[in-house]
């Protein structure tokens, strides 16, 4: 009996950072965490900050991703997103500077609201992901 398996792609605008096998992919969206099996009817969805989990086998790569959006179309889950990064590359003592940094930013209009709980939402979901490796 054949198992499928699915194909994930991770792209930045820079690069494609992951092209890989997988029986399993999670992905972090904007409202939870999504697990994709081989099979998986088709979505769209928007990322949120977090761990990307890609499984082979027994080996799991774990990486952060910065939002952007999860496309399954077959067995292909394609990732588009600002920045993908390995997560033993991410650097906690940075991400809780850049969030205590954001905790004392001043918030006088939305839009520095807004840019202040996106710092957040990246420190957050790096500290995550960091403290899981």
């Amino acid at each position: 009996m054949h198992v499928a398996q699915l194909t994930c792609i991770v792209v930045t605008p820079e690069q494609t950072v992951v092209e890989s096998a997988a029986d399993f992919v999670a992905v972090p969206l904007d409202d939870g965490e999504l697990g994709i099996a081989p099979g998986r009817a088709p979505l769209i969805g928007r990322l949120g900050f977090g761990e990307l989990r890609i499984r082979l086998g027994r080996a799991v790569t774990r990486y952060y991703v910065d939002a952007g959006f999860v496309r399954v179309l077959g067995n292909v889950v394609s990732i588009m997103t600002d920045h993908a990064l390995p997560a033993e590359q991410l650097n906690p003592v940075a991400a809780q500077e850049q969030l205590d940094a954001a905790r004392t930013m001043p918030i006088v209009t939305a839009p520095q609201e807004a840019a202040r709980d996106r710092v957040e939402s990246r420190a957050r979901g790096q500290l995550r992901v960091a403290r899981r490796v």
